[in-house]
């Protein structure tokens, strides 16, 4: 896997996945939303933490400049 993922996006992927972590786990967000909020959340963390995003991958995208 070659990184796709510059530093700024993976701060970005990160603060995201806080937000939606905190709409799910405090209550804001419940039911099928909440959900789907806490899996998004959980692939924005990974694909943060590899620098790696197989959709960016997919179309040929890259925030990375080496």
């Amino acid at each position: 896997m070659k990184r796709n993922l510059s530093n700024i996006d993976r701060i970005v992927r990160v603060i995201v996945a806080a937000l939606f972590a905190y709409l799910s786990f405090g209550g804001v967000v419940t039911g099928t939303l909440g959900i789907v909020l806490v899996v998004l959340g959980a692939v924005f963390l990974l694909t943060s933490a590899v620098s790696f995003c197989p959709l960016y991958a997919m179309f040929k995208l890259s925030t990375f400049k080496a």
